[in-house]
């Protein structure tokens, strides 16, 4: 299959691309054609907006893909917002991150190598008749010359500060002594490593016994770093930001840079089944050890966002202690008395990615809403929630003045950059970075439609017509079961699970944000804890016969279902136990054997809180929806698809099933990739995984194959 992949044609920046699956090339397409894999792994990635303090000047990330290499490469951009017709600024080409704007609005901070170290760097742009002259940006300079990767970073309100995060060993008093050690550990011959305690691996790391801590330096007259900064994280037995995804939105600094404020879960021996995340503050000046400020709540607690004034300080928490998935409320914490309000105690979503206004009135926040991710605006006296941004996905934005710049994409758009003002409205689309790909990859129209699922509850899904649609005709259909299970199949872009793949190969597409999925309120999403096989599986009963009900383009004798993690469980439990619909199925990185995944996984608080404890103490929870005991009952040709690395949902699962399939002689094929964790990622993993998915495909719901063995 590795010759699929073996070559590329360099495409020139905005060309649109087509598959050429002869002879495995990406071949530079400029005429209309359906969407497909090389439209998706070529696309630039916009992410990371920053405004600068003035609202006039955005910075940005944009990742483009070097498919030769077999990796994305990230550049900085710059763009004045204030100019019409202004395009976007390329500063730096090479390998960067977390462009932030220093508070005077004349610099640019990122972190780029230095070498074989990921550095803190400056970029300074000169002033002219109209602003900042983005075109004329000095020279970078290094800034920092630590021994360690910085892995984030935050600037102090005035500038002089920052706060910066490093991978240390929780005995070195030095950035130093952890270099020294693990300069060590590589020129040692033995490879063992001895644990006492869990984690051992966490999502596709194992672990070295290395803690993300929190330091703080202060800018020289120079411009540069202290070599050996302050720590302020004394104590804490826990990583900050969090892994495997936490960022800086996790510490923040009071309005007077006197004070840092944090998250954190203490680790201690039960870090893999406690949510326990806890709001910490220490001084700026690392001169006593961190105060943690949420001790009496159990479950999370995080996201420190101060106040203007310095008088309040804002973070979300969740209720139910082991729980990942409960709703995040809004909370607000009176600094001077410790007494704490909850901001949006009737607004049943689940607040993310808060940000606040410069006046303190307003607080913004993004959520999941009924098949959308919408901005939202929520009143900070009040709790008054009012939508800014409606349709599509608002995956990050910046507040500065009285404008908000956002990254937004839907179906049909991947992310580009928008303005609007704080009071809502005046949404205006400023980059353009995949316009000519767009036009030239037709895509397929998408309709949200609605059915009385479990309990006759409204339940939500959507139909994406195939690329070629004509009226009258039927289309295979590629029906795909999201994971999490707390998630949802959103109008949103995915360069995984891109419903436009499939509807650009002839397929129409069917999905459903069954009970568990996120944005129809925390009921709904809490219906799935220890029912997996349960209601979800109604819900997707029903709404396979209302969409074939409703949409008479669906070819019901034609049609393959697909899922990954949770939608890779249901996949398998759906194989034993409703497989009559289906000519073939795929499973990517599914949950074959509930029990021995309870052993075997990462995080344990998920298993425990879905099933209702440990599986020694109620075994027959995890049994009663365990796919591997109706594995007799498996018939439908199944592609199942497993990554080594992939610690959350181990490769074991993936074998079995396979396994499963052979002993038993259904037609199945197992694809895998060694390099790879519960996503795949890299651009040639990433075609061979879809041409491999559409050949299954395709061979199954054929007119001559449509038959299978059922």
């Amino acid at each position: 299959m590795k010759s699929l992949i073996a070559a590329l044609l360099l495409v020139a920046a905005g060309a649109s691309t087509a598959a050429d699956t002869r002879n495995g090339t990406l071949v530079e397409s400029h005429s209309p054609h359906p969407f497909d894999i090389s439209d998706l792994v070529m696309m630039d990635r916009v992410s990371d907006p920053q405004l600068s303090a003035d609202g006039r000047y955005a910075a940005f990330s944009v990742r483009s893909t070097d498919y030769l290499a077999n990796k994305g490469v990230n550049a900085l951009y710059v763009q004045n917002l204030g100019l019409a017709g202004e395009q976007s600024v390329r500063i730096v080409a090479k390998q960067v991150s977390s462009p932030r704007w220093s508070p005077d609005g004349h610099s640019l901070y990122y972190v780029a190598p230095a070498g074989d170290v990921a550095q803190l760097w400056r970029i300074d742009f000169p002033v002219g008749k109209r602003g900042l002259d983005l075109s004329a940006a000095s020279v970078p300079v290094q800034v920092s010359h630590g021994p360690l990767d910085i892995d984030d970073y935050k600037l102090s309100p005035d500038g002089k500060k920052v706060l910066l995060s490093y991978a240390m060993f929780a005995d070195c008093n030095d950035l130093a002594c952890t270099k020294e050690r693990l300069d060590g550990r590589a020129k040692d011959k033995s490879t063992g490593t001895l644990y006492n305690k869990l984690f051992v691996r966490h999502w596709d790391t194992w672990s070295d016994g290395r803690r993300n801590q929190l330091y703080i330096a202060r800018f020289g007259v120079d411009g540069m770093l202290p070599i050996e900064p302050i720590l302020l994280s004394k104590g804490i037995d826990g990583d900050i930001p969090s892994k495997p995804f936490g960022d800086d939105s996790e510490f923040a600094f009071s309005p007077d840079g006197n004070t840092v404020y944090f998250d954190v879960r203490i680790a201690g021996n039960d870090e893999p089944w406690s949510t326990n995340f806890d709001v910490f503050k220490v001084p700026a000046d690392g001169s006593s050890v961190p105060q943690n400020l949420t001790a009496a709540n159990k479950a999370w607690d995080a996201f420190p966002v101060p106040s203007p004034d310095g008088k309040t300080l804002y973070y979300l928490a969740m209720k139910t202690p082991g729980f990942e998935a409960d709703r995040f409320g809004i909370m607000a914490m009176d600094l001077s008395t410790g007494t704490t309000r909850e901001v949006d105690p009737s607004w049943d979503r689940s607040a993310g990615s808060m940000q606040v206004s410069a006046d303190g009135k307003t607080l913004f926040v993004t959520a999941d809403d009924e098949g959308q991710h919408p901005l939202f605006a929520v009143d900070a006296a009040t709790g008054k929630v009012d939508k800014l941004v409606n349709d599509g996905s608002v995956s990050s934005y910046s507040v500065a003045d009285k404008r908000i710049l956002l990254a937004r994409d839907d179906l049909k758009r991947p992310s580009d950059l928008y303005t609007a003002s704080t009071n809502g409205g005046d949404l205006k689309q400023v980059t353009h970075f995949n316009e000519a790909r767009l036009k030239n990859a037709r895509m397929g129209d998408m309709q949200f439609f609605t059915f009385q699922g479990w309990n006759n509850e409204t339940v939500q899904g959507y139909v994406v017509k195939p690329v070629n649609y004509k009226a009258g005709h039927k289309y295979p259909v590629a029906f795909i079961i999201h994971g999490g299970p707390q998630g949802a199949m959103n109008n949103d872009w995915s360069y995984r699970w891109n419903p436009q793949t499939y509807a650009g190969q002839g397929f129409a597409v069917v999905t459903i944000n069954f009970h568990g999925s996120t944005g129809y309120g925390q009921a709904f999403t809490n219906a799935i804890s220890g029912d997996w096989g349960g209601k979800p599986l109604e819900d997707i009963k029903r709404g396979w016969q209302a969409a074939l009900d409703k949409y008479h383009f669906l070819d019901g004798d034609r049609a393959c279902a697909l899922g990954a993690s949770y939608g890779g469980y249901m996949t398998y439990w759906i194989a034993g136990v409703w497989n009559k619909p289906w000519k073939c199925l795929v499973d990517h990185d599914g949950v074959f054997d509930a029990r021995m995944m309870y052993y075997a996984t990462d995080e344990l608080w998920f298993e425990e809180h879905e099933n209702g404890g440990p599986q020694f103490d109620v075994p027959e929870r995890y049994e009663k929806f365990n796919p591997i005991n109706h594995v007799k009952d498996w018939r439908v040709p199944m592609l199942v698809i497993h990554s080594g690395d992939d610690f959350r949902i181990p490769i074991t699962q993936g074998l079995g099933a396979f396994t499963a399939l052979q002993r038993q002689g259904v037609p199945s094929e197992f694809l895998t990739f060694p390099d790879e964790n519960h996503w795949v990622l890299k651009p040639q993993n990433s075609v061979l995984w879809h041409e491999t998915v559409n050949a299954w495909l395709k061979k199954w719901t054929a007119p001559d194959t449509a038959s299978g063995r059922q």
